[in-house]
């Protein structure tokens, strides 16, 4: 028979018991607080992050019907790079393959050559890089010297504008046009492109072989520099509730800021067009509304108060030529751009998603009528097409900081065979609508 339990050693055996669930206990928090307190400042803020982003895609997904909601700011990292507002991240060492050129990385590259520093690059111990500006500083609106690239990630660089040196120089840089400096080439010495217009303005290079880089608007060149540069604060996030109505109090359809009335794309004769379908007002040369350029903030100002549209036309129909038309006197303003120049999926790639309206979505000027008056008969529709503001900025795209970095990669000999052809070949330019286009 087992020995009988006592009251005693009952209540000897439940404190036991007790005891060692305590300890099991205070060993469980003591080691989840301890691991907690080795977890770093960018752990704990990356948590908190990723409650925000979880919080907004749900407030996201259960937007109602009326759109002038409380505005929530866009999921921001917790240390913008320098090239955002606010930005203090400067990159590290670059590691394994890069995504400098066109034929390594699809896309215009331009936050990879930002944040692109080579993995030998030591600093005021690196060699400094020559840039030879041919056409001048003044054309550049730059100085001699260092000054352009003290905030540079890479900025063992420097500026002149002697053409004596053109012989030492790592590189010369060329606006609009190649000229030969007169002295024998060094093998390892890069000659750069620069365009800023479209082909039809530019001139052709007398030896179509001597380039080896391009700067130009075209995604494809080797450093991309559009007139300006949407990025989006998160990727995720590209529209956020309305607080405003920017249809309130707008009595007028459609107005165009023009001078140029002979555009090789007959952009005036669309405009006229359009005209015979809903109101369109022109101001300039060439219509009969007058708003001196001297006085801009004004003329923007009866854009914005008194104009639900404006027509972003661009001079000539070339790839990726989107210029201040569209960035400047359309997004810029509270008023909705309807554009006409480069390829549509050029504007997807280059304008926040849902900001403006092509014209080569529309069969003729008259479809286009009638899809503008039904946006101006619904507040609902119009107003989605400003969703994106808030959701991220034209950024500095530091195209000298760019131009460092870039020297100061691992040298590949690399130049056009024809860049003439790259720049005005077929399929570049079109003097009617991408929907039928004629390519010159």
């Amino acid at each position: 028979m087992p020995p009988r339990l006592t009251p005693r050693k009952l209540f000897l055996t439940f404190l036991v018991v007790i005891c060692v669930t305590l300890l099991a206990v205070s060993k469980y928090q003591f080691s989840y607080f301890a691991n907690r307190k080795q977890q770093s400042p960018l752990d704990l803020e990356n948590d908190v992050e990723v409650s925000k982003r979880d919080t907004l895609v749900l407030e996201k997904e259960e937007i109602k019907e009326d759109i002038f909601e409380e505005r929530k700011e866009p999921v921001k990292p917790s240390e913008r790079p320098f090239f955002l507002s606010g930005g203090t991240y400067y990159p590290s060492k670059t590691k394994g393959p890069t995504r400098l050129f066109p034929e390594q990385a699809d896309g215009d590259r331009i936050v990879d050559q930002l944040l692109y520093v080579p993995e030998d690059y030591q600093g005021f111990d690196t060699p400094e890089k020559t840039i030879l500006l041919f056409n001048g500083l003044g054309a550049w609106g730059q100085k001699s010297g260092t000054g352009t690239f003290h905030q540079c990630p890479v900025n063992r660089c420097s500026l002149t504008a002697d053409r004596s040196k053109a012989a030492n120089a790592d590189a010369i840089l060329f606006k609009d046009h190649v000229a030969y400096p007169g002295v024998e080439r060094p093998m390892n010495q890069v000659w750069i492109l620069y365009h800023l217009e479209c082909p039809y303005h530019t001139q052709s290079v007398k030896d179509p072989s001597s380039v080896n880089w391009t700067a130009t608007y075209r995604r494809d060149s080797d450093i991309v520099a559009p007139y300006e540069r949407w990025t989006y604060f998160d990727p995720e996030v590209k529209e956020l509730p309305l607080t405003k109505d920017y249809a309130g109090n707008k009595t007028k359809k459609v107005a165009w800021f023009v001078s140029n009335c002979a555009a090789r794309n007959n952009r005036l004769q669309y405009a006229r067009e359009l005209g015979k379908y809903i109101e369109v007002d022109i101001y300039g040369g060439c219509g009969a509304f007058k708003c001196p350029r001297s006085d801009d903030k004004k003329c923007f100002n009866i854009l914005e108060s008194d104009y639900k549209f404006y027509l972003a036309f661009e001079n000539s129909n070339c790839r990726d030529y989107i210029t201040e038309k569209l960035f400047v006197n359309g997004l810029e303003h509270d008023v909705l751009p309807i554009v006409m120049g480069a390829r549509p999926e050029d504007y997807q790639r280059s304008a926040p998603e849902g900001s403006y309206i092509h014209v080569d979505d529309f069969e003729s000027p008259q479809d286009l009528a009638a899809y503008l008056h039904r946006l101006d008969n619904d507040n609902t529709l119009y107003n989605s097409y400003f969703k994106w503001k808030g959701t991220g900025e034209f950024i500095n795209t530091y195209f000298w900081c760019r131009l460092c970095a870039m020297l100061h990669a691992p040298l590949v000999h690399r130049h056009y065979e024809d860049v003439n052809d790259w720049w005005r070949g077929p399929g570049v330019c079109t003097t009617k609508s991408w929907r039928n286009a004629d390519f010159v």
